[in-house]
């Protein structure tokens, strides 16, 4: 039976506190409510005592979310530690996260203490939750730079004050994989009560390390670690979510699981970014633009062949329906093949590699080679073989009527009528479309595009559908973007296999 990993998520507190990305109580509860979908066992939600706002937000939270413990953030400061407590009493499950820095920056320079009066004062914050509630986390802040049986003592004392779970933060980002990983091995072997608590990862990436780190404190014996979503966090971040529950899930060597249901993480990260204003970096582990893109024809033909030759994480596991094959200077003839493909296009060798010729020296002047571009360079490869063709289609909609569209479409030469109604002239035009093709689509995305200016506008609209788990493409381009959005439509139902 593999190990349980506990996943701390700090997005709504140590996440929040990048400058520009806070978050109102609103916007908080929806990101609370969407990791307790993710699977995330402690919310940490807020520092209450910081101001009235983080206070409302954790009592809020704590009344939205069900399971997930949520934790509020104390200093040892005995006030402190009575608002967390007054912040979390309607959580189903409440911790108080308290504590105070054990490095001899933070004694001497920030604290003007000693090591023995710390020691007193961290037993006695742990002590004075312990009263609120059962479950009390300590962190001893600057770990990283702590000696370790300095810490040894420190972590020894809280467990004995009542604290179930141990925190050691590698505060600023400097501890190398090895050392941290040391850190955790030496205080199991070292604490004598160890068994006691629950030993907690929390990493920052101020040298790009925290995943690293995180992942060797793993490895050594911690069953809790503290992340955000993105990465995002104090000045360079904390270790991402992402990172560390695809590591465990990819390795299953390891032997530790987490309760985090993956297919969520991609959404998550989108809903993050656009509270926060927060955009990703392309090259982002796991939900960057470019993570599942490939553009170099050597891996562009390789994952064609079989996805693993360049992938190690199946896109679908982190909710990304497919691996993007980026078309530029430097892709090979299977990708442009395969985008023609996407695109409907059937071309023999021959053909295949006039068209090539011709989108390598586009693909020198142009960066972006869009589908249009490709469309283009197809040239006499018309599309009026197509099997279904939009004939006719009027639409009635305005202020205060219900949206109507009358469609006729030919089917192998066949005229073929319908009507229906909708929410809005587009949904009704695709919705009477649907009862004539009679096949279960899903539609996917549907972006509108202007390609001129002016009210006088061509609209370009491109579609996926979804038919039998397959994705499929579509195009329009017209003046009128409801005959756009049904030509767009009909284009990819044109791309789905005729029924045999």
């Amino acid at each position: 039976m593999a190990d349980r990993l506990y996943i701390f998520d700090t997005t709504l507190r140590d996440g929040e506190q990048v400058p520009g990305c806070q978050l109102n109580t609103v916007e908080k509860i929806e990101v609370a409510k969407r990791l307790e979908e993710l699977g995330v066992d402690i919310i940490e939600a807020g520092f209450p005592i910081s101001s009235p706002g983080d206070f409302k937000s954790v009592v809020e939270i704590s009344k939205a979310v069900t399971w997930p413990t949520i934790c509020a953030l104390s200093r040892a400061i005995e006030k402190d530690i009575d608002i967390a407590a007054d912040a979390l009493k309607y959580a189903k499950k409440g911790r108080i996260h308290t504590g105070i820095g054990t490095s001899p920056y933070h004694i001497k320079y920030k604290l003007k203490s000693n090591e023995d009066e710390i020691i007193e004062r961290a037993t006695r914050a742990v002590a004075h939750a312990k009263k609120y509630v059962e479950d009390v986390e300590f962190y001893a802040e600057d770990s990283g730079r702590t000696d370790n049986e300095y810490l040894a003592k420190v972590i020894e004392a809280v467990i004995a004050a009542g604290a179930t779970v141990v925190n050691i933060p590698d505060t600023t980002g400097y501890c190398l994989p090895q050392e941290y990983g040391e850190k955790i091995r030496f205080l199991k072997e070292n604490v004598k009560n160890i068994d006691k608590a629950i030993i907690s990862t929390h990493c920052h990436n101020d040298l790009g390390m925290a995943t690293a780190n995180t992942m060797s404190g793993i490895l050594n014996g911690a069953r809790q670690a503290e992340v955000t979503l993105n990465g995002i966090g104090e000045r360079a971040g904390n270790t991402s979510l992402e990172e560390v529950t695809m590591i465990l899930k990819s390795h299953k060597e390891i032997g530790i699981d987490t309760n985090i249901n993956s297919k969520n993480i991609y959404q998550m990260s989108r809903l993050v970014s656009t509270l926060m204003n927060m955009p990703v970096q392309p090259n982002k582990a796991i939900v960057g633009r470019n993570a599942f893109a490939h553009s170099s024809g050597i891996h562009q033909d390789g994952v064609l062949k079989h996805r693993e030759n360049y992938e190690i994480i199946d896109p679908v596991d982190v909710g990304i329906n497919e691996s993007s094959i980026v078309l530029t200077a430097r892709s090979g003839r299977a990708a442009l093949k395969h985008r023609l493909n996407v695109l409907g296009y059937e071309l023999d060798k021959t053909k295949l590699d006039g068209v090539y010729e011709k989108f390598l020296r586009l693909a020198d002047r142009k960066k972006d080679i869009k589908d249009e571009d490709v469309t283009q360079l197809v040239g006499s490869i018309k599309k009026e073989d197509r099997r279904l063709k939009l004939e006719y289609l009027q639409v009635v909609t305005g202020k205060g009527l219900e949206s109507m569209a009358s469609v006729r479409i030919s089917i192998a030469g066949e005229s073929f009528e319908s009507s229906s109604t909708g929410n809005g002239p587009v949904d009704a035009a695709i919705k009477a479309i649907k009862l004539i093709i009679k096949r279960k689509v899903i539609l996917e995305e549907f972006l509108i595009q202007a390609i001129t200016r002016g009210s006088d506008d061509v609209g370009k609209v491109h579609m996926q559908v979804l038919h039998e788990k397959q994705i499929y493409y579509g195009f329009g381009a017209n003046t009128d973007i409801i005959t756009a959005s049904a030509e767009a439509f009909i284009d990819a139902l044109n791309k789905i296999p005729a029924r045999k």
